[in-house]
């Protein structure tokens, strides 16, 4: 990342020696408008420095004969960060990278700019795939783990790039000098990728995903003529992902241009996916490999809907608690229908919604 034969220097701002090169506090500017700012010895950064590169993206540590050497912080241009151990310039040692959030993405070992044996991969959702990169730093081989959430719940396998090939259900038991110890669960079923399509839900619709089965069971609603509903099995803390919601993968001008009571199991996945668990989908005989459908709505939910990466799914959403929720209550979420009129047909959202919205702003209106 330092300059090199095509990246020379165009404009130096700072004290010269007798030689017009760069000797003390400098800022540099180069060909490629990358930017330079900090210690330089006769034209040699040596001392504290930082690159401001022209992508928008900057690296900064401590630079010995113009080669950065030892801990450096190289920061994305959308605000991602790594932490990172330089030797003569080069990404060689421990590392750990954030996102802009400040969330943990990555941990592991880095070899000469690649990343190198143990590493530990994570998903905003906070699930993680963890195992030994192979040569070209990508998490592929057949002992790598995906690990939900909660840190311990597993499944243990084949995997190509961090994607679930073939794997089995397993705990993470404990970690030894950075290493992951997996326990396999005997007699377990073989979980695959099984992402859905447009007409597919699931290769396999009666297999239950093994970290949801710990925490959801399915039963009658408490909330009158809501049919059946989704309940925690057991305690659970706020910000707990306890369901997932996966469905085929159908366009929103299909579900705009249907009717309504065709609509009772849609979400949006992002601006061009809705997810869907069309009928007889609905029924847990036919299909239960997730269960997140089964969550009804309440203005004053307990969950909410969050993006998920599922090693078996891809892309879907999670049921993911706002509060702490008890044993055996019932899980609900804010389904998000629009409130306000769209044209003449008024309100984008079915009749029992609109019934319910106006009996929720009455409550409100009289409690005030």
């Amino acid at each position: 990342m330092d300059s090199d034969d095509d990246n020379v220097e165009e404009v130096v701002e700072g004290p010269l020696d007798e030689d017009d090169l760069p000797h003390g506090y400098c800022t540099v500017i180069y060909s490629s408008s990358d930017r330079f700012e900090g210690h330089f010895v006769h034209g040699e950064k040596n001392g504290k420095g930082k690159f401001f590169f022209f992508d928008g993206s900057t690296l900064e540590g401590f630079y010995v004969d113009d080669a950065l050497q030892g801990q450096g912080l190289y920061t994305y241009e959308d605000g991602g960060v790594l932490h990172g151990t330089y030797v003569d310039g080069e990404l060689n040692g421990p590392a750990q990278e954030f996102d802009p959030e400040g969330h943990l993405v990555f941990k592991g070992q880095y070899k000469d700019n690649i990343r190198c044996g143990m590493c530990w991969t994570y998903y905003p959702d906070r699930g993680c795939v963890v195992g030994d990169v192979n040569d070209d730093g990508e998490m592929t081989g057949k002992a790598v783990a995906y690990v939900y959430p909660d840190g311990h719940t597993a499944l243990y396998g084949s995997f190509v790039d961090g994607e679930l090939i073939e794997a089995q259900l397993a705990t993470l038991n404990k970690q030894e000098n950075g290493r992951p110890h997996f326990t396999v669960q005997p007699n377990s079923p073989v979980y695959t990728y099984d992402k859905s399509t447009s007409s597919c839900i699931a290769s396999h619709k009666v297999m239950p995903d093994p970290y949801e089965s710990q925490r959801v069971y399915v039963g009658q609603s408490l909330i009158p003529e809501a049919g059946e509903g989704l309940f925690a099995k057991t305690d659970a803390d706020a910000d707990t992902v306890m369901a997932f919601y996966n469905g085929v993968r159908i366009t929103h001008s299909e579900v705009d241009g249907r009717d309504w009571s065709m609509n009772g199991n849609t979400i949006s996945l992002d601006d061009d996916t809705v997810i869907d668990v069309p009928v007889p989908f609905n029924l847990t005989e036919i299909y239960c490999a997730s269960l997140g459908h089964k969550a009804n709505h309440s203005f004053t939910p307990n969950c909410k809907y969050d993006p998920f990466v599922h090693p078996r799914f891809g892309a879907i959403k999670c049921i993911r608690t706002i509060r702490a929720v008890q044993k055996d209550e019932e899980l609900t979420v804010a389904y998000g229908y629009d409130h306000e009129p769209s044209g003449k047909s008024g309100p984008e959202a079915p009749d029992w919604y609109k019934q319910e919205l106006r009996e929720f702003q009455l409550k409100k209106l009289m409690n005030k």
